[in-house]
C-alpha cells in the first residue's frame, strides 16, 4: 500500500503529539494514546505504523524515543531540507523570515524574484533574480520550492522550477496548478480556506460538523 497524502499529515501529527509527551516524561505510549489525542482510533494507529514497519509490543506499547527516530527519518527530519521561495513580495518576505521552519529541520537557503529592486544577494537571505535559479537550487540542493508569484507567472514558472532540479512546489499563487509525474505541486489558497471558515462561522448554529 502506498501512503497517502492522509497517512502522511497522520505521521506529522503523530510526531507532534510525541514530543509533548515526550517533555511530559513520557518514555512509552500506547496506540490508544496517540488515537485519543488525535481524535482517531487506535486501530488506524496500529495500521499507519505497520505500513511504515514501526513496531510495539502488545502489553509493552511503543518506545518514544524510537518512533519519534523512525518518524524523523520518514518525514525527512534528520537532516537539514533546504527551502527556496520564489516570489519575494510581502507574502514571500514573510515566509522566508519565518522562524518556525528552523526547528522542524528546514532552511530557506534563498529567494528569487523577476524585479530587479527585490534583489539583494547580500541580504541575510539572499535574494536572486531567476537567472540564477538552477546555479542555487544545484549548489544547495534544493528540492522543494515555495512559490508565491502572481497568477499570469506562475505557470511558466514550472518548466523552470523542475529544470533546476525541483520536485516539489507549495503553490501560494492564486492558481489551480496541476501536480506532474516529474514535479508534485501542492496548492495553498488562502482566499478558499477562509471562504470555508466563514462558511461554517456563520453556520455553527445548524451543528455543522467541520
Amino acid at each position: 500500500m502506498k501512503p497517502t497524502e492522509e497517512i502522511i499529515r497522520r505521521l506529522s501529527n503523530y510526531r507532534r503529539v510525541l514530543y509533548k509527551l515526550k517533555s511530559l516524561g513520557f518514555i512509552k505510549v500506547f496506540s490508544d494514546n496517540l488515537g485519543d489525542a488525535l481524535g482517531i482510533s487506535p486501530t488506524q494507529v496500529r495500521k499507519d505504523f505497520s505500513l511504515f514497519k514501526i513496531t510495539g509490543k502488545k502489553k509493552g506499547g511503543y518506545e518514544v524515543e524510537v518512533i519519534l527516530e523512525r518518524l524523523n527519518t520518514i518525514l525527512g527530519k534528520d537532516v537539514i531540507q533546504n527551502v527556496i521561495v520564489v516570489g519575494c513580495g510581502k507574502m514571500g518576505s514573510a515566509l522566508m523570515n519565518y522562524n518556525g521552519f528552523a526547528s522542524e529541520g528546514m532552511r530557506v537557503v534563498a529567494g528569487f524574484d523577476a524585479d530587479p529592486s527585490l534583489v539583494d544577494p547580500e541580504a541575510r537571505i539572499p535574494i536572486y533574480g531567476l537567472e540564477d535559479l538552477s546555479k542555487i537550487s544545484q549548489q544547495f540542493d534544493v528540492k522543494v520550492a515555495i512559490m508565491t508569484v502572481p497568477e499570469s507567472r506562475a505557470p511558466q514558472l514550472i518548466d523552470s522550477l523542475n529544470e533546476a532540479g525541483i520536485k516539489g512546489i507549495l503553490n501560494f499563487a492564486p492558481i489551480e496548478l496541476k501536480s506532474r509525474n516529474d514535479c508534485l505541486i501542492h496548492n495553498i489558497s488562502i482566499l478558499l480556506e477562509l471562504e470555508n471558515m466563514i462558511y461554517f462561522v456563520n453556520n455553527l448554529d445548524d451543528k455543522i460538523v467541520i
